[in-house]
């Protein structure tokens, strides 16, 4: 099986997301959430923990990238879907400034 290098967003019930990169293309691979991003999930989850749905969306992917180029993705993605405003995401970095 040929590893694919994926930028991926998670979709969550309450309609934030999370953008990752996945090395491998791991279909089983949701990311790993820093604590105080686990954290705000649980936070903002916990009316639904018993039965929610989150959905995972491949956004980039390429079997002959380098990790900066993967990483490179990730950020591009973060920056334009703003994951990293904590009204819209998950994502703690890059920190988000505001204008």
């Amino acid at each position: 099986m040929t590893e694919r290098k994926q930028v991926y967003k998670i979709t969550y019930p309450n309609g934030k997301i999370y953008i990752g990169m996945d090395l491998y293309g791991n279909c089983t691979y949701f990311g790993h959430l820093s604590k105080t991003a686990q954290e705000n999930v649980n936070r903002d989850l916990a009316d639904c923990r018993m039965d929610f749905t989150v959905r995972k969306e491949i956004m980039w992917e390429s079997e002959t990238a380098s990790l900066a180029e993967v990483r490179a993705k990730e950020i591009e993605a973060i920056m334009a879907n703003q994951s990293n405003n904590p009204a819209i995401g998950y994502n703690l970095s890059p920190r988000f400034r505001s204008s």
